[in-house]
C-alpha cells in the first residue's frame, strides 16, 4: 500500500443503508423537480470533484491493482467521464424541455406534451475493472435527470472506494449523493433497497441475482452486464490494420474490459497471417509484459489463477497454445501482470469458449464464409459488442442485418463506448436499458404524459345522455382518428 493511499474506513453497516435511502426520499420528495441551474452545479461540482482527486484516484487504482499505467487511467476514466459531463452540461436545456407530441385531430383543440420528471433515488452498483469510470458515468445521467444516488463500488478496489467516499462527501450532501462501501453481503444489502431504479454493472451471472432482488420491489433495472464479445475480421480486412486495433482493444486494461474482444472469428485461409500480425502488433504495443508501467495487472490472485487455468484446461483439451512472453521461473507472478496469451484449434468443450475470458487471452478461430461466422456468433448469447473489419459493403450489412448486440464498431474496436452521442447498454445476456449523453438523462427520467384540455373542447358531444345521432359522430370522430 503507498503512503498516499487512503485509510481504508469500515464497512457500511448494512442496517444503515435504509436509513440512508429514507434521507435522500424525503429531500427528493421536497424537491421533486429541480431547476437546471441546480442540476449544473451538481454537474459542476462533479468535475470539480475528478479534477482536485484525479491523482489520488489514480494511486488508489495502482495500488488496488498492483500496477496501472497513470496514463490508461486518464484516458479510460477521468476523459471519458469530463467529455460525458460537459455533453451533459452542453445539452442539459433542451433535453429538460417539454416535448409537444400530437393530439388526436378529434380532440382538438386540446394539447399534449411529455414532462422529463427525476425518479427520485438511483442506485448505482459498479464494478473494478474501471472503478472511476464506471461508478460516476452513470451519475452524470442520473443528476442530469434531477435525481438523488446512492453508490456502491466494488470491495475489489477498497482504496478507490476509500478515496470515492470521502471526495464525495466533500463535494455533495448526503442527500444529494452518497458512497456506501463494504463487501458482497453489503452489496446484496444494497440492492434489495427500493430504490427508484437500480443500475448494476458486472457479469452475467450476478446481474441475475441483481435483477430477482430489484424484482421483489419492482424497482426498474439498467443492468450493464458482459459476455464474449467477438471480432470478425472479414475476408477483405486490412489484417495490419484489423490486428492492431484487436492487439488494443484487448490488452487495454489487460484486458479486464466487459466490451474487450473475447475471441477472435478469422478466415481459416488467412489465419496464420492474421497471428503473425497480431503478434507483431501487440508487442508493438507493450515491448514487454511483466515489469512494464504501462501494462496492467490482473487485480487480484483469484482472478490470476482463474485465467491460467482457463489456459491450461484448453492446453488439455487440444488447444494450441501461444504465450507472447512464456513464464520464466515465477517472474511477473507477484506482480500479476499475465502476458497475452493466444489460442488457436479451440472448440466448444473448453472452458474459454463457454465462459468470458476478462483477460489477455484470446482465443482464434477460422471459419469458411461470413454465413459460417455470423451463424456462430448467433449460436450464442448476444453479446454486448461486436467488431467488424473489412472493406467490403455487402458483408458489412449483411454482418449488420444478422447480428444483435449491445453495441458494433466498424474497423476498431471499444471506441463506440465513448461517444457521448450513441447510448451504452446490453441486449439479453449482455444487459438491458442504456445510458450515456441523452440516452441516460431519458433512462433516469419519468416521460410524464400531459393532456391538457381547451375550454373551447365540446365533450359534451359524447357525454350520456346519448342524443340519437351519436354514432354519425363517433363515425366522423373515428375517420378522423
Amino acid at each position: 500500500m503507498s503512503a498516499t493511499s487512503p485509510v481504508l474506513p469500515p464497512c457500511t453497516p448494512a442496517d444503515a443503508l435504509p436509513l440512508l435511502l429514507d434521507r435522500m426520499r424525503l429531500a427528493h420528495r421536497a424537491d421533486m423537480l429541480p431547476p437546471r441551474v441546480l442540476r449544473l452545479d451538481r454537474l459542476r461540482r462533479l468535475e470539480r470533484l475528478i479534477d482536485q482527486h484525479a491523482e489520488a484516484f489514480a494511486v488508489a487504482i495502482g495500488d488496488d491493482f498492483g500496477n496501472r499505467s497513470a496514463v490508461e487511467i486518464r484516458i479510460t476514466e477521468t476523459m471519458l467521464l469530463k467529455a460525458g459531463l460537459r455533453h451533459a452540461r452542453r445539452h442539459l436545456a433542451r433535453w429538460m424541455k417539454p416535448r409537444r407530441v400530437p393530439t388526436a385531430p378529434a380532440f382538438w383543440p386540446a394539447r399534449s406534451w411529455l414532462l422529463p420528471q427525476p425518479l427520485g433515488v438511483v442506485g448505482i452498483v459498479s464494478p473494478w475493472n474501471y472503478p472511476l469510470q464506471l461508478a460516476l458515468a452513470p451519475l452524470v445521467g442520473a443528476l442530469a435527470a434531477g435525481n438523488r444516488a446512492l453508490l456502491k463500488p466494488s470491495e475489489l478496489t477498497p482504496r478507490f472506494s476509500a478515496a470515492l467516499q470521502a471526495a464525495v462527501a466533500e463535494a455533495f450532501s448526503p442527500e444529494e449523493v452518497a458512497v456506501v462501501t463494504g463487501d458482497a453481503a453489503i452489496g446484496r444489502a444494497f440492492v434489495a433497497l427500493p430504490f427508484d431504479h437500480l443500475v448494476f454493472t458486472g457479469s452475467t451471472a450476478v446481474g441475475r441475482e441483481v435483477a430477482q432482488a430489484a424484482a421483489k420491489n419492482l424497482t426498474p433495472v439498467t443492468l450493464e452486464l458482459g459476455g464474449k464479445s467477438p471480432a470478425i475480421v472479414d475476408a477483405s480486412a486490412r489484417l495490419a490494420r484489423a490486428a492492431e486495433r484487436i492487439a488494443f482493444g484487448k490488452l487495454v486494461n489487460a484486458g479486464q474490459t466487459c466490451i474487450a474482444p473475447d475471441y477472435v472469428l478469422v478466415p481459416r485461409a488467412q489465419r496464420e497471417r492474421f497471428v503473425a500480425a497480431l503478434r507483431s502488433a501487440m508487442g508493438r504495443l507493450y515491448p514487454t509484459f511483466r515489469a512494464n508501467p504501462d501494462y496492467t495487472s490482473i487485480v487480484s490472485e483469484r482472478h490470476f489463477r482463474r485465467l491460467r487455468e482457463l489456459v491450461e484446461d484448453a492446453r488439455e483439451r487440444g488447444a494450441t497454445v501461444i504465450e507472447l512472453e512464456p513464464p520464466a521461473d515465477g517472474i511477473g507472478r507477484a506482480s500479476r501482470q499475465l502476458p497475452p496469451t493466444l489460442l488457436l484449434d479451440v472448440d466448444a468443450s473448453m472452458r474459454v469458449m463457454q465462459e468470458e475470458i476478462f483477460g489477455p487471452v484470446l482465443p482464434i478461430v477460422g471459419y469458411e464464409t461470413l454465413d459460417d461466422a455470423i451463424a456462430y456468433v448467433n449460436g450464442g448469447d448476444r453479446p454486448l459488442a461486436l467488431y467488424w473489419f473489412g472493406s467490403d459493403g455487402a458483408a458489412r450489412r449483411k454482418l449488420l442485418a444478422g447480428t444483435i448486440s449491445g453495441g458494433i464498431a466498424l474497423n476498431d474496436t471499444l471506441l463506440h463506448v465513448a461517444q457521448e452521442g450513441l447510448p451504452f447498454g446490453g441486449v439479453g445476456a449482455s444487459g438491458m436499458g442504456a445510458y450515456h449523453g441523452e440516452y441516460g438523462f431519458r433512462q433516469f427520467s419519468k416521460d410524464k404524459p400531459v393532456f391538457e384540455q381547451s375550454v373551447l373542447a365540446q365533450t359534451g358531444l359524447i357525454s350520456p345522455p346519448y342524443k340519437p345521432s351519436i354514432h354519425r359522430l363517433l363515425d366522423w370522430i373515428t375517420r378522423l382518428a
